[in-house]
């Protein structure tokens, strides 16, 4: 399937025809440029690794990524092939939609931000009234769990809390403010304070736990409190006097004031932006992200704006284009509805957002626009390197550009091999190049191939086991990579972290 344009895809006649083509060869599980994937190629990948699964929902989620990579090592073998650097601004521009409005939203972003005034004559009172705290800290840690770190610790020993409380007492008869910096860098367990001599900066109430805070509201600026029990252990705290932390106070209060301009401005822009989302867009969004490549040109509309309606092609257009795409992907369609609904309102403001940038006639200038445009042509560079198929290595070893296209599309499967010996390093393509090259180039994957390539893995896989536990060695068929799998499970917004 050829698509002109980022988003546009072929027309459903088109597509259809494509679509037959490919059906008719049922050996086939992809193309790309004049190269086949076959069913035998990719079942015999998926098959000779016991630590990929081959059935289920997920087995074919699995096969569907392989033969995706396969379509994008061989597209970038194409255009190494055709000597293509893909410098052409218009498209890089169009590969890097997403993230030139990412930049022009942070420029918007930024602008606002200036306008908002900062008012530090009452930052001595806020300080004095516990509005933010700050507080220095000697830790005498109990111990934590293995590989939990920062979460509460299991009960801990009568004896060790003795011990430790000894220590703590001992040096709370030494310590001074004037020595108490000193102090923390040579007895503090916590080793990201203790090298700043206990330093915890300026933070909010509530940021800690209850018992530290506590402590530090009853302690007075420029003295010290008694020895305080945590769930993380002892703590001697120092609460600095208001010159000690006027600097970092007042970058705090500014940082503060910026947060609540920012989400007042958002507010008020999603008031007034009318955001409306769709009962069913959850759904909708899920489906869309198991199959980018199937919703590009869906008018199903998900929600509605002051800026127009977010159709399910422009969905897919910023899943397809923003950068970690397979982890998004992977993630809205394990996401609980209301995470997934909360990620299409994100979107829609977004598409708001753009709309006040075009008003304010935000634009990126030439260098930003450039560093972007060098970014890209760099990272080309560097997959073509990692894939052993250099534009210039291409030109020296073949004559034609046919001929270069079959050394390429050799050379990457060599690569897949010691790929999948784990005797390669993994080559990611990033998102922008992977867009530009499916934009420029043929290709296509073949749902029904998958299918007989996962029969064929069942096959390959029986008949290893069987080698195996007849003790004769497996056949040696390259194992594939798992780069691209879905992640187990998508990150919930994450509770504040309660300190120390």
């Amino acid at each position: 399937m050829k698509r002109q344009g980022i988003v546009v895809i072929a027309a459903v006649g088109a597509l259809a025809a494509c679509e037959g083509a490919l059906t008719a060869h049922v050996d086939t599980v992809a193309k790309a440029g004049s190269q086949e994937l076959s069913v035998e190629r990719l079942g015999n990948l998926l098959g000779s690794a016991a630590q990929i699964p081959i059935q289920g929902p997920q087995g074919r989620e699995v096969a569907k990524n392989l033969a995706n990579l396969w379509v994008d090592y061989q597209l970038l073998g194409v255009a190494a092939a055709k000597g293509d650097s893909m410098a052409d601004p218009k498209t890089i521009d169009q590969a890097m939609w997403a993230i030139i409005g990412m930049e022009r939203i942070r420029k918007l972003g930024e602008g606002i931000l200036a306008r908002t005034p900062t008012d530090t004559a009452g930052n001595a009172a806020k300080y004095a009234s516990g509005d933010l705290l700050s507080a220095r800290h000697i830790l005498f840690p109990f111990p934590q769990p293995q590989g939990q770190p920062g979460q509460p610790p299991a009960p801990v020993s009568k004896a060790l809390k003795d011990s430790l409380r000894k220590k703590a007492d001992a040096i709370r008869a030494q310590v001074t403010p004037g020595n108490f910096a000193q102090l923390a860098q040579k007895n503090s367990g916590d080793p990201g304070s203790a090298a700043r001599g206990g330093d915890l900066g300026v933070f909010p109430k509530g940021a800690m736990v209850p018992q530290f805070e506590k402590a530090v509201t009853a302690t007075q600026p420029g003295q010290i409190s008694p020895v305080v029990e945590t769930p993380f252990g002892y703590h001697i705290i120092y609460r600095p006097t208001y010159s000690e932390v006027a600097n970092q106070f007042g970058q705090a209060v500014q940082s503060r004031g910026k947060q609540m301009a920012e989400s007042t401005y958002l507010g008020n822009l999603e008031k007034s932006g009318k955001i409306d989302i769709k009962a069913d867009a959850p759904l909708f969004a899920k489906s869309i992200a198991s199959d980018v490549e199937a919703h590009l040109n869906d008018g199903r509309v998900l929600a509605t704006s002051t800026a127009g309606e977010l159709k399910a092609s422009r969905v897919a257009e910023w899943i397809a284009s923003l950068p970690a795409s397979q982890q998004m992907r992977a993630q809205i369609q394990q996401a609980p509805d209301s995470i997934v609904k909360t990620f299409v309102r994100s979107l829609a403001r977004n598409e708001l957002l753009l709309k006040q940038a075009d008003s304010a006639k935000i634009q990126l200038d030439s260098a930003e626009l450039s560093n972007l445009r060098h970014s890209f042509t760099s990272a080309l560079t560097q997959s073509w390197s990692g894939l052993g198929v250099t534009a210039a290595s291409m030109k020296d070893s073949a004559k034609s550009e046919a001929d270069r296209e079959k050394l390429a599309a050799t050379r990457i499967e060599g690569y897949l091999d010691k790929l999948t010996q784990q005797r390669a390093e993994f080559v990611q393509v990033p998102v922008p190049i992977e867009r530009a090259i499916r934009t420029k180039y043929e290709w296509k994957v073949n749902d029904a191939g998958l299918d007989r390539a996962l029969e064929r893995a069942a096959t390959v896989r029986a008949s290893r086991d069987s080698s195996r536990a007849a003790g004769q060695p497996p056949t040696a068929v390259p194992m594939p990579p798992t780069q691209g799998a879905p992640v187990p499970t998508p990150p919930a917004p994450a509770p504040s972290t309660k300190r120390p």
